[in-house]
């Protein structure tokens, strides 16, 4: 049982953010998660261009980029630019009114397009999307805040999608509310990678290397 671990970098320390990056990358972390927030497409700011192209400098490990703003089209070209080839960008399908067209932008640029998908967002409106994307980011949580409590009915929708996954060809990531015992129930059923905030990661007083090893060992 095999899945991929990103560490949700706006729960990062920013006052030392180059030794978060350090520790987490020497902890064995897999990808870095980069929360992008206008305050209009959800009521808040999160991280910015700048903390994103630093982090991508800091590191050689992907980057996965979660833009949470409206019209993510008009601007799609300043993250393109700032990030390397196969690494990630999800956008909302709702932000956009013609999302295909900026999923087919982040393609062109060589990035991995993916959607995210709201916990008050249907399957059936992404359909034809899934067809294009490589990755669905599903929130367990409504977007924009961390720390959130997970809704539960948001589980019957990732078992749906678990069953969509060969056939629309696309990999399937879990984010918000993440804990261990949600790990260990839905890697099984076939989600392939897990966003880590606060539930498990960080503001923890324990190493970053033990915590992930402890959350591996969970596929024994």
């Amino acid at each position: 049982m095999d899945f991929e671990l990103t560490a949700s970098m706006m729960c990062a320390d920013f006052g030392h953010l180059e030794d978060e990056v350090r520790r987490l990358e020497n902890a064995g972390i897999d990808s870095f998660h980069i929360d992008i927030m206008d305050g209009r497409y959800v009521p808040n700011y999160a991280m910015s261009l700048n903390d994103l192209r630093y982090i991508r400098s800091a590191t050689e490990k992907p980057l996965d980029v979660h833009l949470m703003i409206e019209h993510p089209n008009t601007h799609i070209d300043l993250f393109t630019k700032s990030l390397h080839k196969g690494d990630t960008i999800y956008i909302h399908p709702e932000a956009e009114y013609h999302p295909s067209t900026t999923l087919q932008k982040i393609i062109n640029a060589g990035q991995i397009p993916g959607i995210a998908i709201n916990p008050g967002t249907s399957i059936e409106t992404v359909m034809e999307m899934l067809r294009i994307v490589d990755k669905v980011l599903v929130m367990s949580v409504n977007p924009g805040n961390a720390g959130q409590m997970y809704l539960p009915y948001v589980g019957q929708k990732i078992e749906r999608l678990v069953k969509l996954k060969d056939e629309m060809q696309f990999q399937l990531y879990w984010d918000g509310a993440c804990s261990a015992d949600k790990i260990l129930e839905f890697a099984p059923k076939g989600v392939d990678g897990f966003v880590l905030g606060t539930t498990v990661l960080f503001g923890k007083d324990r190493p970053y290397e033990d915590i992930l090893r402890d959350v591996r060992a969970l596929n024994l």
